[in-house]
C-alpha cells in the first residue's frame, strides 16, 4: 500500500494532516496491466505516475463520477491514449473508488483489460504504430487500414463501393 499525506488548513489557520491510502481490488492484475501500460504507452503511464497518482493521494479526485454509493464513490478517468490506438480499442481509462470516511483509494482496473493482458502476457506486433490482438489480428489491420483511409480522405473509394 502506498501512503499519502495532504495538508488541510483548518478554518483556525492550522495545518491538519490527512493520509490517503492506495488500495487494490486485485493488486497482481492492477500491476500486470500496469507494466503493460508502461511497455506500450510510456506518456499514459508516465502521467499516471508523476501527475495523477500525487493528486489522488492529495485528495483531488479527478475523472467523472460514475456510481455514487454514499461515501463510496467510483471514478472513471481517460489517460493520454493515442487517437487511432482509441479508435480500434477504446480510450485508455483508470477505474478507481474512493472511500473519503476511511480514507482509501481503491485501484479498481485500467482499460481497455485485455489487450494490456495480452500485451503483458507476450510480445505483440504492431501495425501502424497500434498494437494488435493474437486473437482477432485481422480485424485489428481491418479498423486500422480502414481508419486511415477515412482519415487520408479516401472513404468515398469505401462508402461508394
Amino acid at each position: 500500500m502506498h501512503f499519502a499525506i495532504s495538508v488541510v488548513i483548518t478554518k483556525e489557520g492550522l495545518c491538519a494532516m490527512e493520509k490517503y491510502v492506495f488500495g487494490y481490488k486485485n493488486e497482481n492484475e492492477f500491476k500486470m496491466i500496469e507494466s503493460a501500460l508502461k511497455k506500450y504507452n510510456m506518456f499514459a503511464f508516465k502521467k499516471l505516475y508523476f501527475e495523477i497518482y500525487p493528486k489522488l493521494k492529495a485528495g483531488e479526485f479527478i475523472g467523472k463520477v460514475v456510481k455514487d454509493k454514499g461515501n463510496i464513490k467510483e471514478y472513471v478517468l481517460d489517460l493520454p491514449t493515442y487517437e487511432l490506438f482509441a479508435k480500434v480499442y477504446d480510450m485508455i481509462k483508470l477505474h478507481y473508488e474512493v472511500d473519503e470516511y476511511n480514507k482509501v483509494i481503491i485501484l479498481s482496473s485500467i482499460s481497455p483489460a485485455d489487450i494490456l493482458k495480452e500485451g503483458h502476457q507476450s510480445e505483440l506486433i504492431t501495425y501502424n504504430g497500434v498494437m494488435l490482438s493474437k486473437q482477432h489480428p485481422e480485424l485489428d489491420r481491418f479498423k486500422i487500414d480502414l481508419l486511415e483511409k477515412i482519415n487520408n480522405g479516401h472513404h468515398d473509394k469505401w462508402l461508394n463501393l
